[in-house]
């Protein structure tokens, strides 16, 4: 796994001591089995952002703690210029690029997001976490699949949900997809 991988793990493994919270306590809030929560830890398995986003908002840690190790420092304003997002890369096959990283007590996190076209006949796995979510597409076309529901977004579309529905997103035509998510 990479380093950022491995560092985040370490924080998590450290917030986790420092908190005196035992480890099934996280699996469990992140809907996951404590051997996954363990190699998340040892940097051995992907957090995914949305595991990360829970746990922060569980302990009262800005995410960027998590992801960065490093506090926010802006408090008025915070700018990010066209293409310079801090990439969080999180799960396969989608690239995330945080907008608001610099912005102490953010009130959502915001990201411009890619996803790249999977091989014809294959899906990607659902996830959930707490809270809502807004998409905004920019680019391409995008599946947006939600329970057993199924939407199809094109450019200037947008799309709000509970987010504790399992949810996953598919990039059509064979192209990639780029689109705006705000998780609440």
């Amino acid at each position: 796994m990479d380093e950022a991988i491995k560092q985040i793990g370490q924080r998590l493994k450290g917030l986790r001591e420092v908190l005196n919270i035992d480890a099934s306590e996280i699996a469990e809030l992140c809907g996951i089995s404590l051997d996954h929560y363990l190699k998340i830890e040892a940097g051995e398995a992907d957090p995914s952002v949305y595991r990360l986003a829970k746990i922060s908002k569980r302990f009262g840690i800005d995410l960027n703690v998590l992801l960065f190790g490093e506090e926010p420092n802006a408090s008025r304003y915070f700018i990010t210029r066209r293409g310079h997002g801090v990439p969080t890369d999180r799960a396969k096959g989608y690239e995330f690029k945080h907008l608001a990283y610099g912005f102490r007590g953010r009130k959502v996190e915001p990201f411009i997001t890619k996803v790249d076209p999977l091989p014809e006949g294959t899906t990607r796995n659902f996830n959930s976490h707490e809270g809502q979510e807004f998409i905004y597409v920019t680019e391409g076309s995008l599946q947006v699949n939600l329970g057993s529901k199924s939407f199809t977004l094109e450019p200037g579309d947008s799309f709000y949900f509970d987010s504790t529905q399992p949810h996953n997103f598919m990039a059509l035509n064979q192209q990639p997809v780029y689109f705006l998510v705000v998780i609440i």
